[in-house]
This record gives structure tokens, sequence and C-alpha cells, in this order.
């Protein structure tokens, strides 16, 4: 029987698969890193079964892929609608779950708020809500209604009918979509530990100065929160991941 393995596609250094890669070692998955921005090949659609994909985040936009210098981001697209159409198993998270909705047939555009709507971030550990059921979605077996979860994006999923939303926070109502059994996107961060967290405060402290959101508090929410929201993140991330080896 062959080996399965899980493709990453990477944008950042410091955005890197953080649990994931806990997750493939566990199973005896092997795990192969592919930087699209780097000048690596992305994977064949004949990619030898069984093998899942994962498309990380980036601080770049799916809308800036007709930019020059991210022109790497709409070949990255292409293949994503090509690996869907396909049915090959993948996950998106945060700018892959925006690639995604795009490769689905939806759109992005920044997330707003108030009225007039104003742009809004969302960084730091708020609440979900799930909209499904474990009866449904069997990867959401024992995951509380309302989660804690890391946020770190300013845009927002614009979902096409073949999306089904899956959960939704405040002020963002795509926080998760899937599409059929094989394509899941999250908004979110589950695979983030708190070293990367740790990390991103460190290194995005525009972005997060942006949102207006002080960086000590997502410090101190990592240390209140950090027992509940890693198992939980660890638990619905391993859950989900099998389900999408399964199908490959």
């Amino acid at each position: 029987m062959a080996v399965p393995q899980l493709l990453v596609l990477q944008h950042l250094e410091r955005e890197g698969p953080g649990r994931i890669a806990d997750w493939a070692a566990s199973r005896q998955v092997a795990m192969q890193v592919i930087r699209v921005d780097h000048g690596d090949q992305l994977p064949s659609l004949k990619h030898p079964k069984p093998a899942v994909a994962v498309v990380l985040g980036g601080p770049m936009g799916v809308n800036q892929r007709h930019e020059q210098e991210l022109e790497w981001l709409e070949k990255e697209l292409q293949w994503l609608e090509r690996w869907v159409s396909a049915k090959r198993p993948v996950l998106g998270i945060c700018l892959g779950a925006q690639l995604l909705c795009v490769a689905s047939g939806g759109y992005v555009e920044p997330l707003t708020a108030g009225n007039p709507p104003h742009p809004l971030r969302e960084v730091g550990f708020g609440a979900i809500s799930w909209r499904a059921t474990a009866s449904d979605v069997p990867w959401l077996s024992g995951t509380p209604d309302h989660q804690l979860v890391l946020h770190w994006h300013g845009d927002r999923c614009r979902l096409s009918k073949s999306a089904e939303l899956l959960a939704s926070s405040l002020h963002c109502p795509e926080q998760a979509f899937r599409m059929g059994e094989h394509a899941v996107g999250l908004q979110f961060h589950l695979e983030t530990t708190p070293h990367c967290i740790k990390r991103w405060v460190e290194e995005d402290h525009d972005f997060i100065n942006g949102a207006g959101v002080n960086q000590q508090t997502i410090l101190s929410d990592l240390e209140q929160f950090r027992l509940t929201a890693d198992q939980q993140a660890t638990v619905l991330l391993n859950q989900l991941l099998d389900h999408l080896l399964a199908q490959a």
C-alpha cells in the first residue's frame, strides 16, 4: 500500500503547518512543503493517491493575484480549481480558504462592519458558532456549538452556491465551509501552536496595530485560553484531516 502524502502549500516562513505536521507524523503520513512563491512546482493532478493538499495562509490577498510580483498566486488558484474539480481532497486555511472560495465560483471582499461600513480586521482569539452538527458533518464530533479560535484576517469569502456554510463569527459570516466531502475551507486557524502565535505577534505587529488590537492582549488570551483552545483545535483538526485522508 502506498504511503499517504500531505502536500502543504506554504506562502510565508512564519505561517507554517504547525500542528498539521504533528498530525502527519502521528499518522505516518509523508509531508511535503511546497513554496510556489519560491518556484516550486505545483502537484500534478495525477499525483499518486492517497494524497491530501493543505493550502495555508499568508499576508497577501487573493485579489492581489494579478499583481506582477504575485503571478504565482494566480497559478496556484488555477491549480486549485483543477484539483477541486477532480475531487482531490483539500483543506484551505485563511488565504487558502479564500483561494478555495474563488476556485469554486465565489469571490472575496474586504471585511467590514458598522453603518456606514468601515474596514474591519479580526485578529486574536474570538468565538465562532457552528451551524452544522456532527450528524451532518461527522468530523465535528465532540466539537462545542461555540468554539474559541484564532483569527488573523481582514477579508471575507462570498461563497458560491456549490459551497455549504458551516460556521460563522459575530463579524464574519463565512468562517467555515465545504464543497462536498473533499474540500473544506477555514477562515480561522486551527494549525497554530502557542509558539507559532507568539512568533506572529512578534513579527506581524503592523497588521495587529492596524486592527486596533494590543499585542499583549493576544498573548494574555493565549495563556488564559491555551489549554481549552489547544485541545479543541487539535481534536477538530485531527478529525478533519482524518476525514480528508479517507477521501483520498
